[in-house]
């Protein structure tokens, strides 16, 4: 049997000539691109599955996953009605983390989770105006996924 043809970036299987029940191949695709188009995860990273997943869910695979994710460090685990499938990430990857609404990026072989900025605190009168736009900015940002709230 011959290796199944496979798109260049995030691997979908594509069909091939004479294959039979095309809608398999297909069908794995389609999976496939829902989890990855506008991602979305519920957390992560994670190092074991979830309990009671549901079908269409994702997570971030920790960097050491055990049970069902074991041997899928760093991918993205797509909970299906058949079982979980993996999706590795790219470079330059970002994701959406529900949880938290944090925005995480694929970057340098691991994904990177937003940095935490500390509200201002301290100072004199003089910069109390600048204080008080830094803190709205801070608010802004944490509110967009872009920082975490600490």
């Amino acid at each position: 049997m011959t290796d199944m043809p496979i798109t260049p970036r995030f691997g979908l299987p594509l069909l091939a000539v004479a294959q039979a029940q095309k809608e398999v191949t297909h069908n794995e695709a389609l999976t496939l691109l829902d989890a990855l188009v506008h991602a979305t995860v519920e957390a992560g990273p994670l190092a074991t599955p979830p309990a009671n997943p549901v079908a269409g869910e994702c997570w971030i695979v920790g960097a050491a996953p055990a049970g069902a994710w074991a041997g899928h460090a760093d991918a993205i685990a797509i909970g299906t009605a058949g079982g979980w499938r993996f999706a590795a990430p790219r470079e330059g990857m970002r994701v959406i983390r529900i949880v938290d609404g944090a925005r995480l990026r694929f970057e340098g072989g691991t994904w990177i989770e937003p940095a935490t900025v500390a509200a201002p605190a301290g100072g004199s009168v003089v910069d109390s105006e600048a204080r008080s736009a830094i803190a709205v900015l801070i608010t802004q940002l944490v509110a967009e996924g872009i920082l975490i709230s600490g």
